[in-house]
C-alpha cells in the first residue's frame, strides 16, 4: 500500500512525487508515456519556462480563470519557491523579458533531466512505472467514498491517497489526450467544458495565406471584443494558411472566454515605434526616392516583400499608380492601415493544437488548500486538469507545481 499514487508524470506529477518523498512518503508515480515530462520538452518552445519571476500580484492578474482558487497553493510553493527548487536540482536559471524565468542552458531537457535525476535518488520512496504498464484505466472507490486505489494494465494498486496529475487535452502526441477528464467524470465529479487556451486564430481574411510563413518583430496587436479592447501587446507574431500564431496571438487567444463568429477582431500595428505623423513624414520620403516608381514598387523600404501585395491591395491605392500621384488622402489611408491592419477573428485552432487547455475539474469541487477532492477522500487534483488557466509567461507551469506540491504536503502532512 502506497501512502501516495500519482496518475501522470507531467510537470505537476514530477513535482508532487519528489515533494512526497523528501517529506517521508512513498509514491508509485504511473505515466503511460516512456518517459515522464515529454510536454515540458516542448514549452516555451522547447526552453521552458518555468515560471514567472514577478510580484504576486501581478501574478495572480495572469490568472483569468480562478485565480482565487490558486492563493493558498502559491502562497505554499510560490514563483520563488520553484526557482530554489530547480537550483536546488543543479539546473541554474535566467530572468528574460516579461520577467520569464528560462534555464541558463535554454534546454527544456535539462528540466526534464534534473526531475529523472531527482527520481533515480529517491528511488527508495518513488516507484516509477512507466508506458503501457502505466496507463491508468480505473480508479477505485468504495462504497463510502474513500480512496482505495487504481487499475493500470490490467494490475490493481492500492492506496489510500490518489493524484490525478493526467494533463489537459492540448498536444495529445504528449499524453495529454484528455483520458484523465473521463477518469474524473467516471467517480462523479463535474468537468467544466473545455477550450483551447494560448491557441493559434483563424481568421476570416484569405489573404493571411498569401503572407504564410512571415513573421513579424516588434508590432502591436489589439484583440478586441466588438468596441472593447481586451488586449494589448508588442511582440512578435505569425502569419499561417489559417490566420494568425506566433506569441502575441497565443497570449491574446487567452482573453477570449468564448468564441463566436465576427464577435471579436483584431489589428496590427506594424509601425507602433512611429506615431502617424512620423510614420507620414517616413512614406514622403520614400516616396520622393522613388517618385517614379509604381506605388506596388515603392514599399521595398518600409514592408517585408510577402506582404506589399496584401497592403497594396486593401490600402485601395491601385499598385501601377506612379508615386508621384499619390494624394495626401491616400497617404493618409495608407497610414491609417499600416497603424490599424485589420483582422476578423474566425475561430480557434484545435484544442489539439493549444498549450494550455481551458476548463477542466470544477475547483467549487475541490479544496483549495490541500487540492482534495470534496466528494471522494483521498482523492486529490493538480495541474492542468483543474479549470483554473493562465497567460502565456511560465504562470501555467507555475500552477501545476503549486498545486502538485500542495496536494503532496497534504497527504504527507495532513
Amino acid at each position: 500500500m502506497y501512502d501516495l499514487i500519482i496518475i501522470g508524470g507531467g510537470a505537476a506529477g514530477l513535482m508532487a512525487a519528489v515533494t512526497a518523498a523528501d517529506l517521508g512518503g512513498n509514491v508509485l508515480l504511473l505515466e503511460k508515456n516512456g518517459r515522464v515530462g515529454k510536454k515540458l520538452l516542448i514549452t516555451g518552445k522547447g526552453r521552458c519556462n518555468v515560471t514567472n519571476a514577478c510580484g504576486r500580484e501581478d501574478f495572480f492578474e495572469n490568472i483569468p480563470t480562478n485565480p482565487r482558487f490558486l492563493y493558498s497553493a502559491f502562497a505554499g510553493f510560490s514563483n520563488y519557491d520553484v526557482m530554489d527548487f530547480f537550483e536546488g536540482l543543479g539546473v541554474p536559471l535566467k530572468i528574460e523579458r516579461g520577467n520569464r524565468v528560462f534555464p541558463v542552458s535554454d534546454r527544456a531537457g535539462d528540466i526534464v533531466a534534473a526531475f529523472e535525476k531527482a527520481l533515480s535518488e529517491r528511488r527508495e520512496r518513488i516507484k516509477l512505472v512507466q508506458g503501457v504498464q502505466g496507463m491508468v484505466t480505473e480508479i477505485l472507490v468504495d462504497e463510502e467514498k474513500n480512496m482505495i486505489g487504481v487499475t493500470a494494465d490490467g494490475r490493481e494498486y492500492g492506496a489510500a491517497n490518489v493524484l490525478l496529475a493526467a494533463g489537459g487535452a492540448s498536444y495529445p502526441g504528449t499524453g495529454s489526450d484528455g483520458g484523465g477528464y473521463k477518469l474524473a467524470k467516471s467517480v462523479g465529479h463535474t468537468v467544466v467544458p473545455l477550450r483551447p487556451s494560448l491557441v493559434p486564430l483563424v481568421c476570416e481574411e484569405k489573404w493571411c495565406s498569401e503572407a504564410m510563413g512571415l513573421s513579424l518583430k516588434n508590432v502591436t496587436l489589439t484583440l478586441s471584443e466588438g468596441d472593447k479592447k481586451i488586449f494589448e501587446e508588442m511582440g512578435e507574431m505569425l502569419f499561417t494558411h489559417f490566420g494568425i500564431s506566433g506569441p502575441l496571438v497565443l497570449s491574446a487567444s487567452g482573453h477570449i472566454r468564448k468564441m463566436t463568429r465576427g464577435r471579436f477582431s483584431a489589428s496590427i500595428d506594424l509601425k507602433p515605434a512611429l506615431d502617424e505623423k512620423v510614420l507620414d513624414e517616413r512614406i514622403r520620403r520614400d516616396f520622393a526616392e522613388f517618385a517614379n516608381r509604381d506605388f506596388a514598387n515603392s514599399l521595398g523600404k518600409l514592408l517585408p516583400r510577402k506582404l506589399i501585395p496584401v497592403i497594396v491591395r486593401l490600402s485601395g491605392i491601385d499598385g501601377g499608380k506612379k508615386v508621384n500621384q499619390i494624394s495626401r488622402e491616400e497617404r493618409k489611408e495608407l497610414v491609417n492601415l499600416l497603424k490599424n491592419l485589420p483582422l476578423t477573428i474566425k475561430d480557434f485552432r484545435p484544442i489539439s493544437e493549444a498549450i494550455v487547455t481551458g476548463g477542466g475539474v470544477d475547483v467549487n469541487e475541490i479544496n483549495p488548500k490541500t487540492m482534495e477532492s470534496k466528494l471522494i477522500t483521498g482523492l486529490y487534483f493538480a495541474g492542468e486538469i483543474i479549470d483554473v488557466d493562465a497567460y502565456t509567461g511560465g504562470f501555467n507551469l507555475q500552477i501545476a507545481f503549486s498545486t502538485g506540491a500542495a496536494a503532496a504536503r497534504a497527504v504527507c502532512i495532513g
